[in-house]
């Protein structure tokens, strides 16, 4: 089995080669791994950095982006690029533990996505601040969408890329955290099964924060409630588009 990793970066120079090594470590030895670091062209050269560190490492590649950049733009990018059968997606500022991933893999086989979640049974998250006030919001989020999931904002998860690929890939990878609930909506609703596993999300390792909790407030809503209201429609006229 192949899998590929999606890293998207920006400004995480400081991060990103421990990181890489830490997947590498925890990755299962019967799964050929694909390292895939999606650089939006940072200002701290982590382009640089990660083509430096892993320039003779074949499991490792680097993509830089110039054009079109941004979070969820990066994470389509590496889906795209990537060519293992699954797909596993994760921050790369070490609040994801690469030490999930064999767990999210075995379970994977089972199911079409695997989502670390912070609020099922067992899961929980290092900065309670964070914690508390996502929590809030996916209750919010759970109202508005209408859906089970625990966690719809946390990112990490494993899925099958072919099944990644046969959804509407342009209504839902815009923007920054708001592109997975999409996901999941869109997921769901064409009859993917979603399975949550408890993850304890760690602290950032180095440098800051890049999210504003005032301004993804704002733009998360803003997505939900047109996802709620056109998300049918969306649905219809990205079928019409494959038919």
């Amino acid at each position: 089995m192949k899998a590929s990793v999606i890293l998207p970066t920006y400004n995480e120079a400081g991060n990103i080669v421990g990181l890489v090594e830490e997947i590498l470590t925890n990755l299962p030895t019967d799964v050929e791994p694909e390292i895939l670091i999606v650089d939006d062209d940072s200002p701290d050269k982590t382009y640089e950095v990660a083509k430096n560190a892993f320039a003779t490492n074949r499991k490792v590649r680097v993509i830089l982006r110039k054009e079109d950049r941004g979070f969820a733009k990066s994470i389509r990018a590496g889906i795209e690029l990537a060519t293992g059968e699954f797909v596993i997606v994760m921050d790369t500022d070490f609040t994801h533990d690469p030490a999930e991933i064999p767990r999210m893999l075995h379970i994977a086989r089972a199911c079409d996505i695997v989502s670390g979640s912070r609020f099922c049974a067992g899961g929980n998250m290092q900065d309670r601040k964070h914690y508390l006030t996502s929590l809030a919001y996916n209750w919010l989020l759970r109202l508005l969408l209408r859906t089970q999931v625990q966690d719809n904002l946390g990112g990490y998860f494993v899925m099958r890329r072919e099944k990644i690929l046969s959804l509407p890939l342009d209504y839902i990878f815009l923007g920054y955290g708001e592109y997975f609930f999409r996901l999941l909506y869109f997921a769901q609703r064409y009859g993917l099964t979603v399975i949550e596993i408890p993850a304890i999300y760690r602290l950032r390792g180095y440098g800051t924060s890049k999210s504003s909790f005032m301004k993804m407030l704002s733009s998360y809503s803003r997505a939900a409630i047109l996802l709620r209201i056109r998300g049918r429609a969306l649905m219809r006229r990205h079928d019409r588009a494959v038919s």
